[in-house]
């Protein structure tokens, strides 16, 4: 896969940026972890989990990966209920 299979047609434009934010991460890996997310549930999210969405982008690469995959930790307070989710989405936590 090479970027976003959806449209940003019919989207606002928080959820449009939120898109191409995850898929332009900066690794092939997060690209693909939280772009391939973001184009089955960015629709259906929420304000809170947009909100949650907006904080998780922030962390870098490395980390973010790390915690996805089970290999490292966020910190409590962006471990929620959204980053739950992405993590079972793909399968990508290799601990579950």
């Amino acid at each position: 896969m090479t970027g976003t299979t959806r449209s940003s047609g019919g989207l606002d434009d928080r959820r449009k940026r939120l898109l191409f934010r995850c898929w332009h991460r900066g690794t092939r890996e997060m690209d693909l972890i939280l772009g391939q997310f973001a184009d089955a549930e960015i629709g259906s999210l929420t304000d809170a989990e947009l909100d949650e969405l907006e904080r998780l982008i922030e962390v870098n690469d490395h980390d973010l990966y790390a915690a996805v995959s089970g290999g490292g930790k966020l910190p409590p307070e962006l471990e929620g209920g959204l980053f739950e989710r992405i993590k079972r989405y793909g399968n990508w936590d290799r601990d579950a």
